[in-house]
């Protein structure tokens, strides 16, 4: 309503001008090629008025005429860009369909329209890639490399390239270049940290996962973890030859995962082996308590050098209390009770576990119980039968690999953080180390020593 108004009282106004200016009164005098007019004033102002629309017509006119040519260069050019683009855009559409061939056409054609597009080239290269043509795709990538638009993802398919064709080290060094470049590329840094840990570079690896940025609680949790592996990692392989600094390492995988069973063995015997039994003791109870592993009561029975079997099995029933709660706690009391000779404990201790689906562990043990306490082979024999058709117990798994000891990185793959403490589908085994140099603790005859491998966190 307000537009309205002001649209009507706006062309009262105009109106009221047009009409004083034609009510002027005078005449306005013009000679022009001996011809002579005296107009009203008004009307001159019309007249003038008149011949200054003609002037700016006919310069419109003249001007679209000369402008001619480049507009239909441009017009040209505007059509020439919109065929390039659908080429490109079918390109894309038939190399995510499947159709190399096609998306190579496209791509060329694309290219012809768009010769300052590298997307075009680009896509000339993957379906170059797709159709198996490396020599041609390779090209591509290199000359996309020169331009810093395209670099990136020129090296991005080098380096799929390099791994089709299973060249690591060509792979590897085209991550590199990515990563220096474009310091967030996420496959780059992946890479190259995958060779930093797959080499044991543990320095190096760790200062690229303390630069890396997390944002949601889930990116913390896995840079948390990532830590936690790799100074436990170098904690592993310090700690026969610089048993301080492991100890840091551990203490500090712990801070960063609190129980993360592999670096809390590797504190554990530390503090043993300088005969700090009480804290050795102490972490191993909180562990045992948040984890169940075996091999933490196993060290806990251990944590005392010279202790006898009898003093071991005390000991252990200070953290695994009768009936057993889980089969992990009923093996290592039986493992314990059977080094003492007290064969109705060890029993005991498996009972519950020893139905219908006892494990090749519980199976071996019970043979043991049987020959040991009364001597009776077919018994024993009975059980050891059981074993082999009895279902595996949980173990280092990674990969089909089934391992004495946790390892920070598979053997296969080199990936790291990959074993498992779980029930192994493969029958591939991976035998433990060596002992480290470092002496042990002496133990009495007949035995068993402190064990050595360090383990991971079930979870």
């Amino acid at each position: 309503m307000i537009r309205l108004a002001s649209w009507i009282i706006g062309s009262l106004i105009v109106a009221g001008l047009a009409a004083w200016i034609i009510a002027l009164p005078g005449t306005l005098t013009l000679e022009l090629a001996g011809y002579r007019m005296q107009p009203r004033v008004g009307t001159a102002v019309v007249i003038l008025l008149l011949a200054a629309a003609l002037v700016i017509l006919a310069w419109a006119v003249i001007r679209r005429i000369l402008a001619a040519p480049a507009s239909m260069a441009r017009r040209r050019a505007r059509r020439r860009r919109e065929q390039g683009v659908e080429a490109l855009s079918d390109a894309v559409i038939a190399l995510q369909s499947g159709d190399p061939a096609r998306a190579r056409i496209m791509a060329r054609e694309a290219q012809a329209r768009l010769p300052e597009n590298g997307a075009a080239r680009l896509l000339e290269a993957r379906a170059d890639l797709a159709l198996g043509d490396m020599q041609s795709a390779r090209e591509h990538y290199r000359v996309l490399i020169a331009s810093e638009k395209t670099a990136v993802a020129a090296l991005t398919g080098l380096y799929d390239q390099a791994r089709t064709q299973h060249r690591p080290e060509a792979a590897l060094t085209f991550a590199r270049k990515a990563l220096a470049l474009a310091p967030e590329t996420g496959w780059a840094a992946e890479a190259v940290f995958d060779d930093l840990a797959r080499r044991g570079q543990w320095a190096e690896a760790v200062a690229m996962v303390n630069a890396e940025p997390a944002a949601s609680r889930e990116e913390k949790a896995r840079k948390r973890r990532r830590q936690a592996v790799i100074e436990t990692a170098r904690a592993r392989e310090s700690e026969a030859g610089n048993p301080n600094g492991a100890l840091d390492h551990a203490l500090t995988a712990l801070k960063l995962l609190p129980d993360f069973v592999p670096a809390a063995l590797i504190a554990a015997r530390i503090y043993a082996h300088r005969g700090e039994t009480r804290r050795a003791q102490s972490l191993l109870r909180r562990i045992w308590r948040a984890t169940g592993h075996p091999d933490v009561a196993a060290l806990y029975a251990h944590a005392q050098p010279g202790a006898s079997a009898v003093e071991r099995l005390r000991r252990l029933g200070e953290i695994i209390e009768m009936p057993p709660p889980h089969r992990a706690a009923g093996m290592a009391l039986a493992r314990a009770a059977i080094d003492a000779y007290d064969w109705p404990r060890a029993r005991q201790a498996l009972e519950p576990f020893a139905g219908a689906d006892a494990t090749q562990g519980v199976a071996s043990l019970m043979a043991e119980i049987e020959e040991g306490q009364s001597g009776d082979q077919g018994k024993a024999r009975e059980w050891l039968a059981r074993a082999v058709r009895a279902p595996r117990d949980p173990a280092w798994t990674a990969d089909g690999i089934v391992s004495d000891e946790w390892e920070p990185v598979s053997p296969v793959t080199g990936r790291l953080d990959a074993f498992e403490w779980k029930v192994p589908v493969a029958s591939n085994s991976r035998p433990a180390p060596l002992p480290p140099a470092e002496p042990l603790p002496v133990l009495p005859a007949n035995e068993p020593a402190l064990p050595l491998a360090p383990t991971a966190n079930p979870q």
